[in-house]
């Protein structure tokens, strides 16, 4: 696909309503001027994508625990986001799943929902119960919580 002229892209920028976050970032003062100096823009770029990975890999891999992990993995999205058309079409796809999901759970009747409730519930309980056996249970940690002491 052959790239779009300049003055194309910009008048289709500036009929839209809404404009991607990256073209938004692209546009700020402090941001044309870093671009101006590819050396400096490229260690941004680098940097960006190093930091928003890290954010992702951390709640990717706190997911199964108690805690914001989703939160987390989609903070580093919208990081990456700033700078990455593919984590921007990522993080496009992954707010339609989310609102997907939330009107599909409002419409269902109240035992849905409590069951919905209870089960995420007793999965984060069974992960933290189960993270806690393998680790090893800190000292703290109450008597009630079943860790086979």
């Amino acid at each position: 696909m052959p790239a779009e002229p300049e003055n194309a892209r910009r008048a289709r920028y500036d009929a839209e309503e809404s404009h991607s976050l990256r073209e938004r970032v692209a546009e700020a003062r402090w941001r044309r001027r870093l671009a101006a100096h590819r050396p400096l823009d490229t260690a941004y770029r680098v940097g960006v994508g190093a930091v928003g990975g890290l954010v992702v890999a951390f709640g990717i891999v706190t997911i199964p625990l108690p805690g914001p992990g989703w939160l987390t993995v989609i903070a580093g999205l919208f990081l990456l986001a700033t700078e990455f058309a593919w984590a921007e079409r990522l993080l496009q796809y992954t707010r339609q799943r989310v609102e997907g999901w939330t009107q599909w759970l409002g419409r269902q009747s109240v035992v849905v929902r409590l069951g919905v409730t209870l089960l995420t519930a007793a999965f984060v309980y069974g992960v933290l119960v189960l993270t806690l056996r393998v680790l090893g249970a800190p000292h703290w940690v109450p008597g009630w919580v079943p860790l086979w002491r």
